[in-house]
């Protein structure tokens, strides 16, 4: 074989192992790529049934119940405007309460059950994830009666 053939082989085989490297990593970016949804984005339909995926916003005040086992917990999660039921079989973290922040990762039954394989709280009073508080916020917008009030007046 002649070097220039040799070349061209060697570029080939290069060029096939980069495509295999490529498609073994986005097949794993896309096996672990998980969305956050909120109640209202689950009710109109937009998330995926079966798959797995996040929901957060507040926990329901008075929904939380424990079984008799221990360790599995039913809450509701809303952003003000809708509300989802969840199952959780495990250990809640210590910051899990009711009124406050939680960002829960499961799947969503073709009961209209979210069943939750990991719960997540916020760490602090004043923090929430970005994407819940906005969620909570446009929630919040559409419920709300907006008034109209007459425009400033400007002084000079």
């Amino acid at each position: 074989m002649k070097p220039r053939h040799k070349r061209f082989v060697l570029i080939g085989v290069g060029v096939a192992g980069l495509a295999l490297s490529a498609t073994l990593v986005l097949s794993a970016f896309q096996k672990n790529l998980v969305f956050f949804f909120t109640p209202s984005q689950v009710a109109a339909n937009e998330a995926p049934v079966g798959k797995s995926f996040r929901i957060g916003g507040l926990v329901e005040v008075g929904s939380v119940k424990r079984e008799a086992d221990g360790v599995t917990v039913q809450f509701v999660v809303t952003d003000t405007a809708k509300s989802l039921p969840v199952l959780y079989k495990g250990i809640l973290p210590d910051l899990f309460r009711e009124g406050k922040g939680v960002v829960t990762q499961g799947r969503l039954g073709t009961d209209g059950l979210f069943r939750a394989e990991e719960v997540l709280a916020k760490h602090d009073e004043n923090y929430m994830p970005p994407a819940a508080q906005d969620a909570i916020d446009k929630a919040g917008a559409k419920t709300a009666q907006t008034v109209v009030q007459p425009p400033a007046q400007v002084t000079r």
